[in-house]
């Protein structure tokens, strides 16, 4: 089976809380030459859909709700003419950016097809409330949205966020996978669970 995955990287803002970042996103592509499903929303519209180049969006699924990972799902969702996918416990997160805008619910187990194979939605919560990974077997690469970086958890140190959750989430469900699997991160580089899993006791230690 040969799956294509494309990355496009865009540049914004993330605020929470009443603080604003700079921040560089990964958004994936991920499917055949014909039909894709774009993974996350970040920021400008128009590099994404320029990556898409006319194929066929089954799904725009968001991994979480924080801004910069849906800033543009509203608008991708009517360029792409696509459904947006977003675990409903990140609504509250979700309403703060698209008050306005619909979504369609997914949920832990939620099986996504595209291109003759199946992307596995697994519930990951932590960095927030309703933190989504999205898990392609067959080609053993895992789509970690914040949950899983190079180096450790995603942050945990504001509103609907929690470090005993992330690192159950972690050690419960990502861990359990293949040490060769691939992690495809919502910033910056990837990594694998192999490289990763050793640093576990590390991270409970250091506490974030």
């Amino acid at each position: 089976m040969t799956v294509r995955i494309d990355r496009v990287v865009t540049s914004g803002t993330f605020s929470l809380d009443g603080g604003t970042w700079d921040v560089d996103n990964n958004i994936w592509i991920v499917g055949d030459d014909s039909e894709v499903v774009v993974i996350d929303a970040a920021h400008t519209a128009g590099p994404i859909v320029e990556a898409v180049a006319g194929r066929t969006v089954r799904a725009i699924v968001c991994t979480h709700g924080h801004n910069d990972h849906v800033t543009v799902a509203p608008e991708l969702a009517v360029a792409l003419d696509a459904p947006v996918f977003l675990h409903p416990a990140d609504d509250v997160l979700w309403q703060q950016t698209h008050p306005a805008a619909v979504y369609t619910p997914i949920e832990d187990g939620r099986e996504i097809p595209v291109a003759g194979t199946t992307l596995q939605v697994l519930h990951t919560p932590g960095h927030s409330p309703g933190s989504c990974c999205l898990y392609l077997p067959e080609v053993g690469e895992l789509f970690s949205g914040d949950t899983l970086f190079s180096g450790g958890p995603g942050a945990t140190g504001r509103s609907y966020s929690d470090f005993p959750t992330i690192i159950g989430s972690i050690r419960d469900r990502l861990f359990a996978l293949p040490a060769s699997t691939g992690v495809r991160t919502g910033h910056g580089d990837g990594t694998t669970v192999g490289d990763e899993s050793p640093h576990l006791d590390e991270w409970i230690a250091r506490g974030s």
